[in-house]
Order: C-alpha cells, then structure tokens, then sequence
C-alpha cells in the first residue's frame, strides 16, 4: 500500500504523448506542444468510452466491466474506511468460466488499482490468486465515497492486456475534494521532482533529489525504475506505462483525448514504495510553453 501525501500536478497544451514522474505532492507544471505519436507498447488497451473521448487507434481503457467476452466479477459489494477487510473478485472468461491462467505483466498476473471518483485515495495493489482463480488482497480506503477499482491483466492467450473496470462504495459522508492544478515541481517524504518535456520527440525526463543531491539509486519496481498509470479526470479512462528502456526516468505514452488527467507514479527508493501524483489538461491547437 503506498503511502498517503500531498497531490498537485502539471499541465500540457496540445499533447498526444506525455510522461509522468516521481514523487507525491505540490507540483507546478510544463504545457507542451503535440508530439507524435508513440511507436512502442503502451499496456493502454481497453474498452471503448462512450462520452466521445476517443482517439485516432487509441482509447483509455477501464472505462467498462466486460471487454472481448472477459468480465470482472466483484464479490465483495463494498469497502470500509474503518476498517481493513478482504476484497475479493474473480475474473470471467468468454467460456463463463473463471480464468486461472494468467501471463505476467510488469511482474505480475495482476494489478489492482483503486482510487476513489474524485481521483483521491489512491491504490496500486496486487492481490493473491485462489486456485480457483479468485483474488483477494487486504484493503481499507482512506474515506467515504464512490471508488472504482480497476483489474489489469492479460488472459494466457492473449495478445494484448486488458484493463475492466467496476465502481464499489464506501459508506459514509462523502465529501469530493478538488482537483490539484498544474505543475512541474513535487515534492514527497523529503523527495523533490522535476520534470523536463520535449513534446516534439515525446520524451519526458524526471529527476528525483534528496536534501539537495540527485538520487541515483532507485530500486527496481516491477521490473522499472517506476511505475506509472494515469485516470482520465470525469471518466477514469486508464493508461499504464512503464518508463523507456535505461537510466534515468523517462516516458512516454499517447494521451486518447483532450481533457485533464490524473497523473499515478510509484517508485522504490530505500525498501519503500512512493507514490506521485500529478494533474495534466490537454488542450488541442493551442501551442505550449513552459511554466517557471
């Protein structure tokens, strides 16, 4: 479970690729011009939305419980900000049976995101599979409201991997907070982040310091220097990236839409995982700038 802190963001002008970085809280950000689109694979499969948020051969993923004859099936119809309870769900496949063999992804057979509505309470865990096939992991939300909760995984025969998503309720008096704004600069548990973006190549890079000196001795992550997955502000449209190949923290990734997106980046640094949080808007035909 990743540890809670403060979330803000940055934004973008006319993008279609982004990256993400470290670190949690304050963040002040670039707004970039479009670059082209990414060649590589963005683990950003899904099911097709239905507001219009749609782009050229890409699309958010999560925004639906059942794709390509795959279903989640939550057995647990609720969870609790009192108290730590078992959550449970299986996954069905188009033979209405439930799978049981899956193909690792970034390490795992899967990743089980929660994050509540209003994009706060956010979760990255990986539960334990019955032989069965149902999974169930220890959870407890930090408050009241709606959460979605999104299992992403890749069926043993299976191509490409996919992203179901369902919302689940948490009893109580729910009071949605808002939005962070934009930003380049974050700060979390003595960490700092920058970010540096060049929208015309669609390579982002991050760096993370510690009382004033680079830390160049991040720990491996589910196979990465970092871990990163984004919501779609209105929707909750998914992606999941990882960073590009070698040192340092780079990405890159299609955004599907116009619109403001909630940046999720877990990363490792001295046995413990952290998680950043940054806000994005995109807004095409505008030309970008950077914010000092």
């Amino acid at each position: 479970m990743n540890t809670p802190v403060r979330l803000a963001g940055f934004g973008l002008g006319l993008v279609a690729v982004f990256g993400a970085a470290l670190g949690l809280g304050r963040v002040v950000g670039p707004d970039v011009t479009a670059p082209p689109p990414a060649t590589h694979d963005t683990h950003s499969d899904g099911a097709h939305g239905t507001d219009g948020h749609e782009a050229e051969g890409h699309e958010a993923g999560g925004l639906a419980i059942a794709q390509d004859g795959y279903r989640l099936a939550p057995l647990t119809d609720a969870l609790s900000s009192t108290d730590t309870q078992p959550f449970r769900f299986r996954i069905i496949g188009p033979d209405e049976a439930t799978v049981t063999a899956f193909t690792p992804t970034h390490e795992r057979d899967l990743h089980l995101i929660v994050v509540r509505r209003d994009l706060t309470g956010y979760q990255h865990l990986h539960p334990e599979r019955a032989p069965d096939g149902t999974w169930q992991t220890p959870l407890k939300v930090a408050a009241p409201g709606d959460y979605r909760v999104f299992a992403d995984f890749r069926p043993t025969g299976r191509d490409e991997p996919l992203t179901l998503g369902a919302d689940v309720p948490a009893a109580g008096d729910y009071r949605p907070a808002p939005l962070p704004g934009p930003g380049f600069r974050d700060e979390v548990d003595g960490y700092t982040v920058t970010l540096d973006g060049d929208a015309q190549t669609g390579a982002f890079t991050f760096t993370v310091s510690r009382d004033g000196a680079p830390v160049t001795d991040l720990e491996p992550y589910l196979g990465a220097n970092g871990h990163l997955i984004a919501l779609r502000d209105g929707d909750l449209g998914y992606l999941h990236v990882h960073p590009e190949d070698g040192p340092g923290l780079r990405f890159t990734a299609e955004i599907p839409s116009p619109g403001t997106y909630r940046l999720f980046l877990d990363f490792q640094h001295r046995g413990t995982v952290r998680t950043a949080a940054f806000t994005i808007t995109t807004e095409h035909g505008e030309p970008g700038h950077t914010h000092g």
